[in-house]
């Protein structure tokens, strides 16, 4: 079967190309980031893969559930999804929308993730230097993980950097192990 990242990638992109013609992309990016969110959770999740209920059932009560936050454009997307049996997939569409959306912006964003807080001088030393390899703007985060011992991680992308002490060790463990 294939991932379902490849599965979700038409949706996502016939999404962001109707959100774009129709000069929308911050509403379908929000509206697709709460559905998706809305999805995971559990009780949703029962929802949507029961087999007794019909795509249109399944389209109703995530769109009831979501209110006001979908248009209607969004809310006729979101029964096509159901009538694919797609509906699961919407975590997937909603993070490759939020991709093709900065590509389209010219922006990407980093992620650093640290043992101890980064400071706002090297956040920006980090943003310089990202923006100036991607020869986009870079809107970055950035969170601690204590489990790193020390360094930091970043991700941008598909690219990730990993100069954690752990991410070191591990590296080293797997050179001395035959």
């Amino acid at each position: 079967m294939a991932e379902p990242r490849t599965l979700a990638r038409p949706y996502a992109r016939a999404a962001f190309e109707y959100a774009r013609q129709s000069g929308d992309l911050d509403g379908w990016s929000s509206a697709l980031a709460v559905a998706a969110a809305v999805s995971r959770e559990a009780a949703m999740v029962v929802v949507l893969g029961d087999p007794g209920t019909t795509a249109d059932q399944r389209a109703e009560k995530l769109a009831g559930v979501l209110g006001d936050a979908l248009s209607d454009p969004v809310q006729a997307f979101l029964v096509i999804m159901a009538d694919n049996g797609r509906l699961g997939l919407l975590p997937e569409t909603a993070a490759l929308f939020a991709e093709l959306k900065a590509a389209q912006e010219a922006s990407v964003n980093v992620e650093v993730i640290s043992a101890f807080d980064v400071d706002d001088a090297a956040l920006a030393e980090i943003s310089e230097a990202m923006s100036r390899r991607f020869e986009r703007t870079v809107s970055i985060t950035s969170e601690t993980d204590s489990t790193l011992v020390g360094g930091a991680v970043i991700r941008a992308g598909d690219m990730v950097i990993d100069g954690s002490v752990r991410g070191r060790l591990n590296k080293l463990a797997g050179t001395l192990t035959p």
